[in-house]
């Protein structure tokens, strides 16, 4: 369960953040150097935590380009629009072989701060993960400690993984079930 709940963080943040759709507005990049991003819990039974992200002036933009083939393959919808306040993004994706629609409105800078406000909805699963509404509370912190490099994300308990490495996000997404 734990996997399946931090590749679904990972998915929707790495799509929260890189979502580039033809025809559609399209997410700026944030501001160079290390950003703190905390997942904060808004009336769900997801965890909370708090991850770093090193990031430069090409890692959005190759983020996005190496997300996105992914994101093709699991989402059947992406939507992104720019508002009067910032952006709203809507999408559908199937990990898993669990369905899940979110809705996510992104106010704030890009940078030096910015929230992610995201409500989603699993066609399958507990009850208490089925309607989660979660919140992402991103900060500039300054410049990348020194043993980090552009693309990398340290999770808690410190373990890190480079965005740039796309292998190796695709093995975190957990495959179906054989019936």
């Amino acid at each position: 369960m734990m996997r399946r709940l931090l590749s679904w963080g990972l998915c929707g943040g790495a799509l929260a953040l890189t979502v580039v759709v033809a025809g559609a507005d399209e997410l700026p990049t944030r501001k160079p150097g290390l950003w703190e991003m905390k997942i904060v819990k808004v009336g769900s039974q997801l965890p909370e935590m708090t991850m770093q992200h090193c990031t430069d002036a090409t890692t959005d933009k190759d983020m996005a380009n190496s997300v996105s083939p992914l994101a093709k393959q699991i989402c059947t919808k992406q939507d992104v629009q720019k508002t009067a306040t910032g952006y709203v993004t809507d999408s559908v994706c199937t990990v898993a072989g669990v369905s899940m629609t979110s809705h996510s409105e992104i106010t704030g800078d890009f940078n030096s701060a910015y929230t992610v406000m995201t409500k989603a909805h699993l066609d399958k699963g507990p009850d208490q993960l089925r309607d989660t509404t979660t919140k992402i509370e991103a900060k500039w912190l300054g410049d990348c400690k020194p043993d980090q490099k552009p693309g990398d994300v340290v999770m808690p308990g410190g373990f890190k993984i480079n965005v740039k490495d796309a292998e190796k996000l695709k093995n975190l997404i957990p495959k179906p079930k054989a019936n």
